[in-house]
């Protein structure tokens, strides 16, 4: 990473509530500790706390706007509107520059912030069709 994506890390992860950023911390340095999945790719946080008109225009994906669903929520009902967080979405840079959102590579992470803290949540586990899988909650 770069030193202004460490930058925009840090100014993301101090905008989400401290539980979750100890086990997004956790779940970093056991990843990063891992030759295997270091090679696959290296988690980073795309969005914690978002105010109620980023979350408008998100719930639009899929809707009146082009691309897929990515929200069920409106502005104010996400646990991303809270500040600090309740919530935070975790993609991956890969060796090429690359971002992904692979369910694999979530799901493997997932097991490690759920084993950092047995109160996160993954979106990946949500009952029903729609997985939010970069999605972490407490």
């Amino acid at each position: 990473m770069t030193v202004a994506q460490r930058v925009r890390q840090a100014e993301r992860l101090a905008q989400v509530r401290p539980a979750l950023v100890e086990a997004y911390q956790v779940a970093l340095r056991r990843w990063m500790g891992d030759p295997v999945l270091m090679a696959q790719g290296l988690p980073f946080v795309t969005e914690g706390y978002r105010g109620a008109g980023r979350q408008d225009e998100l719930y639009t994906h899929g809707r009146s706007a082009p691309g897929p669903i990515v929200t069920y929520k409106r502005g104010g009902e996400s646990k991303h509107n809270s500040l600090p967080s309740r919530a935070l979405d975790v993609a991956f840079m890969l060796a090429d520059g690359e971002v992904s959102w692979s369910p694999t590579l979530l799901g493997k992470f997932a097991r490690l912030m759920k084993a950092a803290d047995a109160r996160v949540r993954w979106g990946g586990d949500f009952p029903g069709d729609f997985k939010d899988r970069p999605h972490f909650e407490v």
